[in-house]
Formats: structure tokens, sequence, C-alpha cells
């Protein structure tokens, strides 16, 4: 099964907080948001903190963290809501081994998450700018490097192939409930749009330019404040996934996140502009770059499978409460393309 590692016992927790000048640890307890890794909140003598146990294979290596820490302490000294974590007793870094596994302790923020459809039009301004500064100083922070000659997208015939075999293991999955009925139809359609659309393929050049991103800008790593400015975001979490890719379409990405019914998908137009138009006076991107975002993202979610992948050829059910709503998304963008692309790059 698919799931993540078990939680590490308190004695563990305690031998690597040890490692750090925060004294004696006196509670941990779990934070359960997030498919991957593991998080808990943990009470010292010297306060409250986040520690992070890095169990995600594909983002785990050490030199990999440290770079990320070293990004994030310079985005905190520019003066951007990011958490730098804490340097260990002995001076030697940010990362601690034990068990076999890395960790980082953070300070702990107070606040919560907030979908979206919760923030007002001046929030969505603050939003988009917030990602545009983002994006903008990590050029300032993080190693130069080349714009690559192109992004091959994923071809419409494999595809169409997978998400067959993907409509065939929802049809013999025993027991057969609500969810497997609901891909089936889904990949139904979904043969449908790759036939219709198939055309549409995005070219290689493409893609707008390059640059270094979050790589996961969403609701559940953004943290508001609980008090004045409570309509502020306090911390931008989970730098996990800090690297270079097409930087218009992480605004994207992220909008299609924040800005949708958690239900049906749809997205709200009036907000998604509001955002865009802020990241975009950032200097962020253009109009014409957030365009070819908005057009290869919705090619990547036509062609995208990987919730369907994990429940059917991993048995990893983490991701099945996130489908329903992703579908619907994907068929009403199909429908309401040039509405989206209008809210996006106009």
């Amino acid at each position: 099964m698919g799931t993540l590692s078990p939680p590490v016992p308190h004695t563990a927790l305690a031998e690597v907080l040890a490692r750090y000048p925060v004294g004696r640890l006196l509670t941990a307890e779990p934070v359960a948001e997030g498919l991957l890794n593991r998080g808990y909140r943990v009470t010292t003598e010297a306060g409250r903190y986040f520690l992070k146990c890095y169990v995600d294979t594909a983002t785990a290596s050490r030199p990999k963290i440290l770079a990320h820490h070293r990004a994030m302490a310079a985005l905190h000294t520019l003066g951007l809501p990011v958490a730098p974590p804490l340097t260990c007793a002995e001076r030697s870094g940010t990362v601690v081994g034990s068990g076999g596994r890395l960790f980082a302790l953070f300070p702990w923020t107070d606040g919560r998450h907030r979908h979206g459809t919760e923030l007002d039009l001046p929030q969505c301004d603050e939003l988009g700018a917030l990602l545009g500064r983002l994006h903008g100083a990590l050029d300032d922070v993080c190693a130069p490097f080349e714009q690559p000659a192109g992004y091959r997208s994923a071809d419409p015939a494999d595809s169409a192939a997978l998400a067959r075999d993907l409509r065939r293991s929802a049809r013999e999955q025993r027991p057969y409930g609500e969810l497997d009925a609901l891909v089936e139809r889904r990949l139904t359609e979904r043969l449908e749009l790759l036939a219709e659309h198939a055309h549409r393929r995005p070219a290689p050049q493409a893609a707008p330019p390059t640059g270094w991103t979050h790589g996961d800008f969403h609701g559940l790593n953004l943290l508001y404040g609980d008090g004045p400015p409570g309509d502020r975001v306090a911390a931008v979490l989970d730098w996990d996934k800090l690297g270079p890719q097409p930087r218009a379409e992480e605004a994207v990405r992220a909008a299609t996140l924040l800005f949708n019914d958690r239900t049906s998908g749809v997205l709200d137009l009036v907000r998604v502009r509001r955002y865009s138009q802020a990241y975009r006076a950032s200097g962020a991107a253009t109009a014409e770059h957030l365009a070819a975002a908005a057009h290869r993202v919705w090619w990547e979610r036509l062609n995208d499978f990987w919730m369907l992948q994990w429940r059917y050829q991993r048995g990893d059910h983490r991701a099945d409460p996130l489908y329903p709503a992703s579908a619907g998304q994907l068929a009403w963008w199909c429908q309401e393309y040039e509405q989206v692309l209008d809210a996006f790059a106009n």
C-alpha cells in the first residue's frame, strides 16, 4: 500500500530535538494535513516549533534540502513571509539525521489556512502580488541557469491508452463503489475530450520562460495570520519542490487549486482575474506568458491521471477525495476554455 511510513516515536523525536538549542521536548503531536512527508507540532522548554520529517524519497536528499533551506533563509532576510529553519546546536547545519530519516526544525507560525474563495478581491490582489514577488526574489537568491530549449508535452495517444487501462481497472475494482462508477464515467468523457482536442497539443517551444518557483503553491502551503493584520499571508510553507520550471505555469496551477469550488471544481473567474492581474503587475510575467501557461496547464490536466494511478496502480487512496472536483474542473474548463484564458491573460 502506498502510505506514509509510521509516525516517529516520541523518544526518537526527543533525540532529534536534543540536537537543537531549544531545550527538552515536552509535547509532540502530528500535523495531519498534506500527502507527503510528516510534520509534528512540538513544544519544548524554549517554546513551540514545527519539526519536519522528510520521508518523500524524491525530495529528501540532504544536499537538496540544504539548498532549499539556504533559499528560505535568504527569502526571509529579504522580508518575505518565509520561516527559515533553525541551525543545530553544534552549528553543523539545519538538517539532522536519525534512524535513517532526515529532520529539520522551524519556528511555529500561528495562523490558519484559507481557501481562495474565502478571500475578498483586495486579498486576491495581494496573493497574486506576493507570488510575483517570490518569483522575482528567487532569481536573486538561487543559482543562475540556462533557459531550456523547450518542454515536451504529453502525447494524447499515450494518454488515451492509459485512460482505457485505468477505466478497465475501475470497472474491475472490488468492492465496486460510487467513486469507481464516477471514474468510469469521467474516463469515458476524458477519452472523448482527448480525441476532440488532440490537435491542440502545445509545441515544445510554446512554454513561457523558465524561472525558480516554489513548486507547490496552494492553500495548504499558505498560512494566514490570526490577528491583525489577519488578512495577510503570515508564512509560505513547504519548499520541498523548489526548482526551475515555466514560471507562469505555477501562477496558473496555483489559481486552479485556490479559486475552485471544492465540490464541482469550477473556478471563480472574478477572483482568478484579480489575482492574475496583480501577478502580472509585479513584473513576473506578461499577458502572453500567462496565456501560454494557461494553455499548457490545461493540456497537462487533460493528459494527467496521477490520482487514479495512485488509486488503481499503487493501491494508495490518499488522493481519492480530490478526484471528483479535479475531474469536474477539467470538464468545465474544456467547455469554458476562452473565458478561463481571458481571466488569466486579459
